[in-house]
């Protein structure tokens, strides 16, 4: 089959409308002008694009049988399906990029159960992420996948990009959370993978092939995830440094001076600090400093947690840090983490047209890759805002685009100038945000022929009529 055949689509008319309403309920089904715009979109600028792109009908499922009847009324009638969860992803994902429908899950938001004997608990899609860590806190219990975007963010979301964030480096990513998913698959079928087990080699592991698989395999509808004992004390330190390379060359000596793996390694630029205390119209830690990090420890003994962060502390001095401020108290802590996690609602405040880029390297080339934006966006007179999880190697860094009519383009040659660099530094093109809409015309940068090719027919194995979140991850007509 020709490829340009796979996205030939059939319109959400009337009849397929009133087929949804009758499987799922009229309450479930919208066609609202207003509400087809809202949905249309993640937090991903509508500038981003070069067109428009709008759903043709709107579907809320409240239970697993729901998403079943809708994909096989959509697989019968071949109607594309953009999954969407909160809204709040970064690579287009949520962008129903041949119209048809958007599938929100935000009705199907129970935490199911919470099981302290397996140390597990299953949850629906649309529940909110910082809730699960808030009810295994309750329990003396840590749901260690830590999104920024956690307050607003849907599990179903951080499992289907694989979302990393802040505490990475000690406990991994989200899909290192997940230990078994229910999906439905394109046609309407449902099965499990995986389960509350730890180890499981019967079969392939398809439960951590959905984790960054961006919606374009099969739907999740639950998920159990992992819980650890939670920590007894943390500790927060907001180190200020003259400089970028200054606050970056310390994170290595973190581990291996310190001695210890803290839970994350955070990196805001002088432009960030800016940004956060003009959009927050409050002055924020460190405003002044060239750089800074964000240091957060978790131990169980307070004593050693003391000596911990002494010792940490007295480090930032010895490698240049002019001040290391403690946060050792809710609002405190609130304070440093508010400056960190409004960065990209800031820069989405002040500025319109820009590109935020989600670039990972090896931890030894992120001042190379910083040097090299900054070369890159000098050389343009650009303005560039530099953030992220230093901890393990995953920038987002933001270009500013210039006041012209060619914004577009200049933006995506100074992409390519990057990626270039990002490639010869052993780097990719994204760590956690995903590909989506916004970046699958990069992946020929940053894949051979064969691994594109075998993305393809992975999809069509799972996908053969190409009806799920289509248009996302690779070019199909090259």
């Amino acid at each position: 089959m020709l490829m340009s055949a796979l996205f030939s689509y059939n319109k959400v008319d009337i009849k397929i409308l009133s087929m949804l309403r009758s499987a799922i309920g009229d309450r479930n089904v919208s066609s609202d002008e207003e509400k087809l715009i809202s949905y249309s979109h993640d937090e991903v600028p509508s500038s981003a694009y070069e067109g428009e792109y709008r759903a043709e009908a709107l579907v809320f499922p409240e239970c697993s049988a729901h998403v079943s009847e809708i994909m096989k009324i959509a697989s019968a009638n071949r109607i594309p399906v953009t999954p969407r969860g909160a809204g709040t992803g970064l690579s287009g994902g949520a962008l129903p990029a041949f119209g048809g429908l958007v599938m929100s899950f935000e009705k199907m938001n129970k935490i199911i159960e919470l099981d302290e004997k397996n140390l597990t608990v299953t949850v629906e899609p649309g529940v909110v992420t910082s809730e699960i860590s808030k009810l295994a806190a309750r329990h003396d219990l840590l749901y260690a996948g830590d999104p920024c975007s956690g307050d607003a963010s849907f599990i179903g979301g951080n499992i289907a990009e694989n979302a990393g964030g802040n505490k990475v480096i000690k406990y991994g990513a989200t899909g290192a959370q997940v230990l078994a998913l229910e999906v439905v698959m394109a046609d309407g079928t449902a099965t499990w993978f995986g389960g509350k087990r730890r180890k499981d080699v019967t079969g392939l592991d398809f439960t951590h092939l959905m984790a960054g698989s961006e919606g374009v395999l099969a739907i999740i509808t639950k998920a159990v995830l992992k819980l650890l004992p939670l920590p007894r004390h943390s500790v927060d330190l907001l180190a200020a440094f003259p400089d970028p390379e200054t606050a970056i060359a310390f994170v290595p000596q973190i581990i291996k001076k310190g001695g210890i793996v803290p839970a994350s390694i955070e990196f805001m630029d002088k432009k960030a600090l800016e940004l956060v205390e003009r959009y927050l119209n409050n002055p924020v830690p460190a405003s002044d400093a060239g750089a800074a990090l964000i240091i957060q420890l978790e131990e169980n003994d307070q004593d050693v947690l003391e000596r911990v962060y002494e010792r940490i502390g007295a480090l930032s001095k010895e490698n240049g840090a002019s001040e290391v401020y403690v946060a050792d108290t809710r609002s405190t802590k609130e304070r440093i983490w508010q400056t960190r996690k409004a960065i990209p609602e800031a820069t989405a405040f002040f500025y319109s047209r820009y590109t935020k880029e989600d670039l990972a390297v090896p931890i030894d080339k992120v001042p190379d890759l910083l040097e090299k934006i900054k070369k890159v966006c000098l050389d343009r007179d650009l303005e560039w805002v530099a953030y992220g999880h230093a901890g393990d190697g995953n920038m987002h860094c933001t270009v500013i685009g210039p006041d012209t009519e060619d914004w577009h383009e200049v933006l995506r040659k100074v992409q390519e100038e990057i990626y270039s660099a990002v490639i010869k530094m052993g780097g990719t093109l994204s760590g956690e945000h995903g590909i989506g809409f916004k970046r699958k015309g990069f992946m020929k940068l940053f894949l051979d022929k064969n691994h594109l090719e075998l993305v393809k027919r992975v999809k069509l194995a799972f996908d053969p009529d190409n009806i799920l979140n289509p248009g996302k991850l690779v070019e199909w007509n090259e």
